[in-house]
């Protein structure tokens, strides 16, 4: 596929998907996250030369420019729709499928200091609400629906949509409790803490009926 053709069905894909788009002139001249997309797929070109430095001082002027940071490692596939984007963090062992929608403050992060796979893989056909945090070597599968400000720590199956701190499927009672996961002490420490407080007040809640 040209870059002509591949340019067409990203612009595409946006337009299909941002009602405020008007026209692929304009989302061509005005979506700071479809450059971040382009500039990145050079970023990367440079990595895969082992062109390091060169790739993170291009990957670094994008996140100027558009405030959106792709490390340049990271694997994005084509129909990647950043929108708004500022505060958009993509770690470099990422991996996205094609016809990803991820809106700002969004962060694919790792939860390891190794070198390893470390950040997510997202599949096709996802959508991640805007400032949601998704941690680690996890898999979120095709189709799923992740909800604004949600921290997601564990694989999500496909089709599925997933809210909370730290994030459920809809509708999923708390069940098991929290494991560590190789999360960040600070963070696992947090969750404990809110998991806890949750269990009391439902405790309170029960006390009040009886």
């Amino acid at each position: 596929m040209t870059l002509i053709q591949t340019l067409e069905d990203d612009l595409q894909f946006i337009m299909n998907n941002d009602p405020a788009a008007k026209s692929k002139l304009e989302i061509l001249l005005c979506y700071f996250g479809l450059h971040a997309v382009y500039m990145h797929k050079l970023a990367h070109w440079f990595y895969r030369q082992k062109l390091y430095l060169l790739a993170r001082l291009l990957s670094n002027f994008t996140r100027f420019v558009t405030g959106i940071e792709i490390h340049p490692g990271a694997k994005l596939a084509n129909k990647i729709f950043i929108d708004h984007g500022v505060g958009v963090v993509i770690g470099e062992t990422a991996e996205l499928e094609e016809e990803v929608i991820i809106y700002q403050g969004v962060t694919l992060g790792g939860t390891s200091t190794k070198q390893e796979k470390r950040h997510p893989t997202i599949k096709k056909g996802c959508v991640i609400g805007a400032h949601a945090q998704v941690l680690g070597n996890i898999t979120i599968g095709e189709n799923v629906r992740i909800g604004s400000g949600s921290v997601v720590i564990k694989s999500v199956p496909d089709n599925s949509t997933v809210v909370g701190i730290p994030a459920r499927i809809a509708g999923q009672p708390l069940g098991e409790k929290l494991e560590h996961n190789l999360l960040p002490d600070f963070l696992f420490d947090y969750l404990k803490r809110l998991e806890a407080e949750i269990e009391e007040l439902k405790g309170r809640s029960t006390e009040q009926k009886l």
